[in-house]
């Protein structure tokens, strides 16, 4: 750019149906001075790019995607309807909706946001109706007039629905884009009339005006998955102010601000809960199906469902950084992370285009100069090619799917940032876990109580009174323990901290002391067969302190960071998908070797985060690495893999670390992330193979004379519609199998986390 500063800039476009659409703008603006970075988002209806004003206005920008045929206003505005009445786009607004003052909120806040309008509202949808009319009445005066102005009725009814087509292609010819369908639909309808032929005219004019309309609605069912994840968030919110509860615009909410969520109501933020204990419906936000138990302390998400009592919610952040708000726009940015197929697609389909004109022109002149044939007949062949040659079906085959997958994914906690990471996915043949945090809950937990003296509840009792108040993960995880068994710490005064051995508090006048083995060996508390114990269980890559009293061995309490309850049915799902796991870990080798052993799964331990980064680079030379972490530690590591995976539940490291995330922490999600890019890839497969499959057929039986402009029409529209609606079959794809649903277990533990959380209240 020149010599002013540019700046990012964003509109938003209504009336594109396919990938040849979003061309289309991008063609309008890109030529243009001061003009850098466009991106055209398909399914979001957003233009983005860098703009040089002191060469460029925006005003500039809005006039050169209106002339294409296309409504734009800057995104938030109300999207204006393009000047000169040809091909109208359907904006999703009804036509007497103004937007609410600032601050107040609409009367009908808490409805679904109002979608596109019903077909036969819509301009694409009276354009079918009145040329359908018009061919009907043409048809029918066919009947009861004479021939010559029978004749002149299908004239008629051709200009009247190629007069706004035509308009559009010389618009866009204008702009500098000569070989599009609206030039194509022109030139072989108007060629139609000039040989002859005004009744099969009128009717490629009404089968395109169908095909145009069909895909509107195909694009329209796209864009609802993804405008159903925006209205997951109530419109409205309960806030608490003064004493008072009064209702307000959710987008109004400001951090630090408490609201009220009733029992059936949508959380209207994400938040943290500060008084109420109930079960929360987590599914529309994470797809997790069983409720989760929240807490005073607990965090909520904006559109989650809480399900059985109130619930006070101090709101964490704003409307347009909540999760929801955060999932919709890594979606809509994904769309424009273009697969590498769609780009070679997007590449032929510029080479294609001039090569069918090319190839129609040699039809229509070739055989009657140099063979003798009737002029009219190659010409009416030649017009027929030009229609069967669009590339419509081709462009839209690959971003149709690729969308269906991002709304997919989103909906079953599975984010995938673009088309260029679900090609890269579905190629997985090895699969790289952190440790920590990733195959484990990254917390120790109590595995083993060995009672020495006493019984087990004394012993708990003893450790969790002198760890009480703790700050190191192990004390921490000792008295989780036994608050969880319901044992109430021993009273216990003076404790201290034992720096890398442990702490000690005196109880009832005695020393207590809760410490490593090597504390117990100083203090000669360690016999042989306290050792052999001991051994024992650290070779399971177990933590052991021995609690003692006044020296005397109480007994042994050994603790672990367990393998999620998943991981291994992860492994084994990524087993039969034919794909190898391996574990990268910093922790120690024996450690490491008992969770390997334990998931079934190879392992390389004691890795500083730059030998995890030459392990990835190491299985990168002969493999396609994905690599699952925390999204923080790891992220060299993820960046160095194929795809980079980040588990985390909607935090912004997950979201914007890696390539993808899992919203679910659940490790069998990496399989359905994987199952569901390959399903991606081949139905991207199966549409290129729909549309060149067809327009192979109809090309070769176009020049043979077997079929003629309204087959061909037919043809090209029946292909797109075809392509678009397998497409959608991905959004009813489940990335799970059915030994991913939680079932009756699932329930029993959240009945008891509630009975948990009632006997504490």
């Amino acid at each position: 750019m020149a010599d002013g500063i540019a700046g990012q800039r964003e509109w938003r476009v209504t009336g594109m149906d396919c990938g040849s659409c979003a061309a289309k703008v991008r063609g309008a603006v890109e030529g243009l001075p001061g003009v850098g970075d466009v991106d055209v988002a398909l399914m979001a209806e957003q233009l983005r790019l860098t703009l040089d004003e002191s060469q460029t206005s925006p005003e500039r920008i809005e006039k050169a995607v209106r002339s294409v045929g296309f409504g734009i206003a800057p995104k938030g505005a109300r999207p204006e309807k393009p000047k000169g009445g040809f091909i109208l786009p359907d904006g999703a607004f009804p036509a007497s909706a103004e937007p609410p003052e600032a601050g107040t909120v609409p009367e009908d806040a808490g409805a679904p946001e109002v979608g596109p309008a019903s077909w036969m509202k819509t301009a694409k949808g009276r354009l079918v109706l009145g040329t359908g009319a018009l061919l009907a009445a043409a048809w029918a005066s066919r009947l009861v007039l004479p021939a010559e102005t029978a004749h002149w009725a299908f004239v008629l009814a051709t200009l009247v629905g190629l007069v706004p087509v035509a308009q559009r292609a010389f618009a866009l010819a204008r702009a500098g884009m000569p070989f599009t369908i609206e030039m194509l639909m022109t030139i072989a309808a108007g060629g139609a009339l000039i040989i002859g032929e005004p009744e099969e005219a009128a009717l490629v004019v009404f089968l395109f005006a169908v095909g145009e309309l069909l895909e509107g609605v195909s694009a329209g069912k796209a864009r609802d998955s993804i405008r159903a994840l925006s209205n997951l968030v109530p419109k409205t919110a309960r806030l608490e102010t003064g004493g008072k509860v009064r209702e307000v615009s959710a987008e109004e909410l400001q951090v630090g601000q408490v609201v009220q969520v009733r029992p059936g109501d949508r959380v209207p933020c994400d938040g943290e809960v500060i008084e109420g204990t109930s079960g929360v419906d987590e599914s529309p936000v994470t797809g997790e199906s069983i409720p989760s138990l929240k807490e005073p302390g607990a965090e909520v998400f904006a559109g989650s469902i809480n399900a059985e009592a109130v619930l006070r919610v101090r709101v964490s952040k704003s409307a347009k950084d909540n999760t929801i708000a955060r999932i919709v726009r890594l979606v809509e940015e994904a769309e424009s992370a273009r697969a590498p197929t769609e780009r070679f697609i997007d590449r032929f389909s510029r080479v294609y285009m001039p090569a069918v004109v090319g190839a129609a022109l040699l039809v229509a002149i070739v055989p009657p100069l140099a063979f003798g044939q009737a002029w009219g007949e190659w010409v009416y062949r030649a017009l027929t090619l030009l229609l069967i040659g669009c590339p419509c079906a081709l462009v839209i085959s690959v971003p149709a799917s690729i969308t269906s997958a991002l709304s997919t994914g989103a909906r079953n906690g599975l984010l995938m940032k673009g088309g260029a990471v679900i090609e890269a996915a579905a190629r997985t043949t090895h699969v790289a876990f952190d440790k920590t945090g990733t195959l484990t809950h990254g917390k120790p937990r109590v595995t083993d109580v060995t009672v020495l003296t006493g019984s087990e509840d004394e012993l708990m009792s003893l450790a969790a009174g002198v760890e009480s108040g703790a700050s190191h993960p192990l004390g921490q995880a000792i008295y989780a323990e036994a608050e969880r068994r319901g044992i109430d710490g021993a009273a216990a005064i003076g404790g201290r901290a034992l720096p890398g051995k442990g702490a000690e508090a005196s109880i009832d006048g005695v020393t207590v002391c809760v410490g490593s083995p090597r504390l117990a060996e100083e203090r000669g508390a360690l016999s042989d067969d306290l050792r052999s114990r001991v051994a024992t269980l650290e070779a399971d890559g177990k933590t052991v302190v021995i609690v003692l009293r006044e020296d005397v061995p109480q007994g042994l309490i050994a603790l672990r960071d367990e393998p999620r309850a998943d991981a291994a049915e992860a492994v084994a799902q990524l087993r039969a998908l034919g794909i190898s796991s391996i574990m990268l870990t910093g922790d120690n080798a024996r450690t490491a070797r008992a969770i390997a052993d334990g998931l079934g799964i190879e392992h390389r331990s004691e890795l500083m985060p730059e030998d995890k980064v030459t392990a990835i680079r190491d299985l990168t030379t002969s493999a396609r690495v994905t690599m699952i972490g925390d999204g923080i530690n790891d992220a060299p590591a993820l960046a160095a893999a194929h795809v980079g995976v980040a588990m985390g539940s909607g935090t912004d490291v997950a979201l914007e670390t890696a390539d993808a995330a899992i919203l679910r922490n659940r490790v069998t999600d990496v399989a359905g992330q994987i199952r569901l890019a390959r399903a991606t890839m081949a139905n991207i497969r199966q549409n290129i193979a729909i549309a060149l499959g067809l327009k192979a057929i109809f090309l070769v039986t176009t020049v043979l004379g077997i079929t003629g402009l309204w087959i061909a029409i037919l043809a090209d529209t029946g292909a797109t519609v075809l392509v678009t609606m397998n497409a959608l079959r991905l959004l009813f794809f489940r990335p799970s199998g059915p030994e991913d649903v939680v079932g009756p277990a699932g329930n029993a533990q959240l009945n008891s986390d509630r009975e948990r959380a009632s006997a504490t209240t």
